[in-house]
């Protein structure tokens, strides 16, 4: 179901996959099975989004993130894909973000580029990611530290 208000580029969306309204994805992004994007994301074309994966409203995600299955993006989550911007550099590489399988990130974080978030592995809401979180750990706060393990 794609949303007749979204600027979907992209023809290859799986039918159980849900694009709400004022979505804009590029033509070569590759979204799996069952997601749900929610109103006011975009989406670049070098980005991977796996199965069952829901990315709440006003996420964009930049060329460089791959999103794993079963992974929840909190509403108004940043993402950065260039640790040095700076306007008209044309010799940049964006640097790939990997959120693992299971992972939530909380609405309202930052995450730096270029990191990973382990299987697993929770952002609290409104966190500032600037490490690679390991798998199964709770991190918070600004910068985001190590809380406990999910299974506790």
């Amino acid at each position: 179901m794609i949303h007749p208000l979204a600027d979907c580029q992209n023809s290859s969306i799986p039918d159980s996959t849900k694009v709400w309204q004022y979505c804009v994805v590029l033509p070569n992004a590759r979204i799996g099975e069952h997601c749900n994007i929610c109103a006011h994301c975009f989406i670049e074309n070098d980005v991977v989004i796996g199965n069952n994966v829901t990315v709440k409203c006003g996420v964009s995600l930049w060329d460089g993130i791959v999103i794993e299955d079963d992974v929840f993006i909190g509403a108004n989550v940043t993402f950065c894909n260039d640790k040095y911007p700076k306007a008209g550099n044309k010799d940049w590489t964006p640097l790939r973000t990997v959120v693992k399988k299971g992972a939530v990130i909380g609405s309202g974080s930052t995450l730096l580029p270029g990191l990973t978030i382990g299987e697993g592995a929770m952002v609290g809401a409104g966190s500032v990611v600037t490490k690679s979180i390991p798998d199964g750990e709770l991190w918070f706060g600004n910068p985001a530290r190590f809380i406990k393990k999910t299974d506790e």
